[in-house]
């Protein structure tokens, strides 16, 4: 075998090989590019499943505000209500309280007009005792002077 013979095997070899390595790196190449492709994709459902996922949460968040917003007006609501009963409640007890001190006053205005009544009998009771007692006095000084 010549020179020019193994040369020409050993270019043929080396271009096989040169063929072999480019399909090798082909089927690397459209095997990164599959899974690049891969990648995207579930890049891209993941990227739409957090959306959604925020969506839900923004809405959970949304709802559990209203509930709390409701909630917080309903107390707000019966706490308003009691306010308004108390209100009442003291006014009545005020209207009961007047009524009361007007009724008090009453009864004090009558207690002093009855005491002044009995004051006014009582003097008068004393002014009719003493008279009786003059006029015993003076029966008695007649009968002592006509014996």
């Amino acid at each position: 075998m010549s020179s020019e013979e193994r040369a020409d095997s050993g270019g043929d070899a080396l271009g096989v090989r040169i063929e072999e390595a480019q399909q090798r790196l082909a089927a690397a190449a459209e095997s990164a590019e599959t899974a690049e492709r891969r990648a995207t994709a579930e890049i891209r459902t993941l990227e739409a499943d957090l959306e959604k996922e925020k969506l839900k949460t923004a809405e959970a968040l949304e709802s559990v505000r209203q509930s709390f917003d409701q909630e917080l007006q309903g107390e707000r609501d019966a706490k308003e209500q009691a306010i308004a009963a108390a209100e009442e409640r003291l006014a009545e007890i005020e209207a009961h309280a007047v009524a009361a001190e007007k009724r008090v006053k009453e009864a004090e205005r009558r207690a002093t007009e009855a005491e002044g009544k009995i004051a006014d009998a009582r003097a008068h009771a004393r002014e009719s005792a003493a008279a009786w007692l003059r006029e015993q006095v003076k029966t008695i000084r007649r009968e002592a002077a006509g014996q």
